[in-house]
């Protein structure tokens, strides 16, 4: 049984890649590093009721297996490859793997990743993904680059997967019938993860990251990183019309602030390089808000204010 599920899932997530020498089939997959680039690689675990509600469906769950990678890559600034797949299955249900394996395949196909091995096995539902990009040599974005005066920028919105959490857990009664409810779930369910924006930012950013575990927490670590300090202008931060709608400016803004689940990059550019940085992202259908400054110092703070920190600073896995 074991290994038509393996077929069932190589039928379903099949794309040819030329430097994909030999894939799913062997003991391990040959690859082809080509001439010039770096590799970049990321590994992360899903784990139902920790990663994702129970009940979600197995279409949502492959395509946030995968996204929540490809987020990683962005934030390098890499551009995505390969993929592996560690599936851990409660019963052996081929239409189960099926849609799984759809949904991972309806994103893979959109970066032209291929899937070139994994395991299965049985155990409670879990998914560990692992990527693999390119990034030319000395490219790579990364954590510890931010420089006092820098600009704070995020792309799209936050909040909305925190704020689509509340409405699976009740604290906010869900209504499939409206707009804005299902809007919030989706950003929960289907995560985008912003690759072509990553690659834009080469050249641009000094620091970046992806918002995973809330924006405090994240822009947190590029301040530990960087060993500088940061302010936010809370009335800039990006909130969508449903999150507003459904919760409420007040509500909305915490969930912006220490919600994860967004997968938007947080970012810091040169003031010089802003003009430059806002027309790359426009390039490729990119757009992100200014919402705050590099300082002296450490943590993050709000303009003006006190700092931000505390229990309800970001997700800790250990401590939810």
């Amino acid at each position: 049984m074991e290994f038509r599920l393996i077929d069932r899932i190589r039928e379903r997530t099949a794309l040819a890649r030329e430097d994909v020498r030999l894939g799913i089939g062997d003991d391990a997959a040959v690859l082809a590093v080509p001439p010039g680039q770096h590799l970049a690689v990321a590994i992360d675990t899903l784990v139902e009721g920790v990663h994702f509600p129970h009940g979600t469906s197995p279409r949502d769950i492959g395509w946030k297996a995968l996204a929540v990678n490809l987020s990683d890559l962005a934030a390098m600034g890499a551009t995505p490859a390969w993929a592996l797949l560690a599936l851990t299955l409660p019963r052996a249900d081929p239409a189960y793997v099926d849609d799984l394996a759809e949904g991972f395949a309806q994103l893979a196909r959109e970066h032209g990743v291929a899937l070139v091995g994994g395991d299965t096995t049985h155990g409670p539902l879990c998914l560990s993904v692992a990527v693999h990009g390119f990034v030319p040599p000395g490219q790579a974005l990364d954590r510890g680059g931010a420089r006092v005066g820098d600009v704070v920028f995020v792309t799209g919105s936050l909040g909305g997967a925190a704020g689509g959490l509340r409405l699976v857990q009740g604290k906010v009664p869900f209504d499939p019938a409206d707009e804005s409810h299902r809007a919030l779930r989706t950003r929960l369910d289907r995560p985008t993860p912003r690759v072509r924006t990553g690659m834009a930012l080469r050249g641009h950013a000094n620091a970046c990251i992806d918002v995973s575990d809330g924006l405090l927490a994240d822009l947190g670590h590029v301040c530990a990183a960087s060993g500088v300090g940061a302010e936010l202008d809370l009335d800039a931060l990006p909130l969508s019309p449903a999150l507003r709608g459904v919760f409420g400016n007040a509500a909305a803004r915490e969930l912006a602030l220490s919600g994860g689940d967004d997968y938007e990059l947080c970012f810091t550019v040169a003031p010089a390089s802003v003009g430059a940085m806002h027309a790359a992202l426009a390039e490729v259908g990119g757009h992100a808000t200014r919402i705050g400054l590099i300082t002296e110092g450490h943590g993050v703070r709000a303009i003006g204010g006190a700092p931000l920190a505390g229990a309800r600073s970001g997700w800790d896995h250990f401590h939810p």
